[in-house]
């Protein structure tokens, strides 16, 4: 009998730490539970942003200008996945357009000196965001870039020819200050496609 008696207290102290246990777990992973994971979403780190048009995968994209007016240089890098050649072609405001080739399973820098991708007119004033269309071969998107200007110093020598660069208020355009990327936070400098790779 007292065999018995010595079971129940024991079952019940064992169911006791089964609970407890299983609240502690509850409240230690419920955050993770409730909340996503911040490495599960894709985001571009930079300046720019990305799209995937096909074959052609579009990083780090900006439009570099002092105007919405004036003419704006396209920025960033285009890999071309496919085993034929390629030409991306971006329209923006007011009948703007050019063109960029890429090599079969090949990659084209924007931020390279030669054969800059110049729009005659960027859309938007620094700071704004325009919609441009993008066009390959038979694939069409569109997609919101961001205007940037010559404030922050590693955008300066991406201005079009003749374009000045304009200083912030409280600052001036060779600062190299850190600044708020997509997610808000402050950060350093982006890197150029060039410098950071795909």
């Amino acid at each position: 009998m007292r065999n018995t008696a010595m079971n129940r207290v024991q079952r019940g102290k064992l169911a006791m730490a089964a609970v407890a246990i299983g609240a502690g777990l509850l409240s230690v992973t419920g955050c993770g539970y409730i909340n996503a994971q911040q490495t599960s979403h894709q985001y571009a780190a930079s300046d720019g942003v990305k799209a995937d048009l096909g074959s052609l995968e579009l990083r780090n994209i900006a439009i570099v200008s002092t105007g919405a007016d004036k003419p704006g240089r396209v920025i960033g890098a285009v890999f071309n996945q496919s085993s034929s050649d390629a030409t991306l072609v971006i329209n923006g405001a007011n009948g703007a357009q050019t063109s960029v080739p890429v090599k079969a399973k090949s990659q084209t820098y924007l931020n390279e000196e030669s054969d800059a991708a110049i729009l005659s007119s960027a859309g938007g004033n620094p700071g704004s965001l325009v919609t441009v269309s993008l066009s390959a071969g038979s694939e069409s998107s569109k997609l919101q870039v961001p205007v940037l200007d010559g404030s922050l110093v590693e955008y300066q020598k991406y201005l079009p020819a003749g374009a000045t660069p304009t200083a912030t208020p409280g600052s001036t355009a060779s600062e190299g200050a850190t600044h708020k990327g997509e997610s808000g936070h402050a950060t350093e400098p982006a890197t150029t496609p060039s410098e950071s790779g795909h």
